[in-house]
């Protein structure tokens, strides 16, 4: 009976000392003493957990045909239907769609855009970065020579450049099905090289170290140690770079889609959302246009704060 209970006490014991030592930590009390960064962590979750429950919490599905009211097209906020007596907070558009729901819904398409574009960007750079800097020579000098050809062009051009590529070699009647998975290679393309070049420097450091020539002597793999040994003391700097990609991300999925080459129509994201308000600024519907715009301003500063902090905490100049 003692062994029955004995082991769970110290597993319990185990979690609560690594928690006491996680919250004991420098980055842990940095981001206490931050208020910048709880806010912006604080902003960033909510509108993720918002985006990730809309079907529940936003008053209509925005994007089914079926709820669209064009008698309760251009409400003003907070006015309500006529037919319905709805209440919407934000008013509607031309098309009678509550654009808070709008809202709640574009954003989980920009979010999942953003999030999987600097996840593939991330993986991509990551591997090419690590291999470049163990293996070195002509190697080396490709990648870092492509990387710095890509660095020379806006990412907004390589973004436009590799999304048409993509929709050129897709069949037109799956543009609609395949343009989100073509957007978030475009815009990961169009970031891959940050990571690389971040990773290679500190690849080739890491590389003369007594720990990695131990692991060669022990007759291990150059794959497993670049995977086992050399990735975990270099990912450090490509989290910071990640969370600050992210909002770029963010902005130039909404920049691609504004420009009318980044999703489509029928799954609407914040950028095209301030496409479509847009066209009706001059003709005194303000909120179609306000209420997109300022939830993408504050969501791509929320998380750009958030990388800004984590990038000065993790810096070991700026302590």
């Amino acid at each position: 009976m003692q062994k029955t209970y004995s082991q769970p006490t110290s597993r319990r014991e185990a979690l609560g000392s690594t928690l006491r030592r996680a919250w004991d930590s420098d980055l842990a009390w940095s981001f206490r003493h931050s208020p910048m960064a709880i806010l912006a962590s604080f902003t960033t979750l909510v509108f993720f957990l918002l985006a990730l429950f809309a079907p529940w919490i936003a008053p209509q599905n925005a994007f089914d045909p079926g709820a669209i009211r064009l008698e309760d097209g251009f409400l003003e906020p907070m006015e309500r239907s006529s037919s319905t007596g709805m209440l919407y907070v934000l008013g509607t558009d031309s098309q009678g769609r509550d654009i808070l729901s709008a809202i709640l819904y574009g954003s989980r398409i920009s979010l999942l855009v953003g999030f999987a574009s600097v996840g593939f960007s991330m993986v991509l750079g990551v591997t090419l970065g690590l291999i470049a800097g163990f293996v070195g020579g002509r190697t080396d000098a490709l990648i870092m020579r492509i990387a710095d050809i890509q660095l020379s062009f806006p990412a907004i051009l390589i973004a436009l450049l590799v999304f048409g590529i993509g929709r050129g070699l897709i069949p037109p009647s799956q543009h609609e099905q395949m343009a989100i998975i073509v957007l978030i290679i475009a815009i990961g393309l169009s970031h891959w090289a940050q990571y690389a070049r971040t990773v290679r420097g500190s690849t080739m450091v890491e590389k003369g170290k007594e720990y990695v020539q131990a692991a060669r002597v022990m007759g291990r793999s150059s794959l497993a140690i670049m995977r086992e040994h050399v990735l975990p003391n270099v990912i450090g700097p490509v989290l910071v770079i990640a969370t600050i990609n992210l909002a770029l991300a963010i902005i130039e999925e909404a920049t691609l889609s504004f420009l009318g080459v980044g999703v489509p129509p029928t799954q609407p994201s914040l950028g095209t959302l301030i496409r479509v308000g847009q066209q009706f600024l001059f003709s005194g519907e303000w909120w179609i246009l306000l209420f997109p715009s300022l939830a993408l301003i504050i969501l791509a500063l929320a998380v750009n704060l958030f990388g800004d902090w984590l990038r000065d905490a993790l810096n070991p100049r700026l302590k």
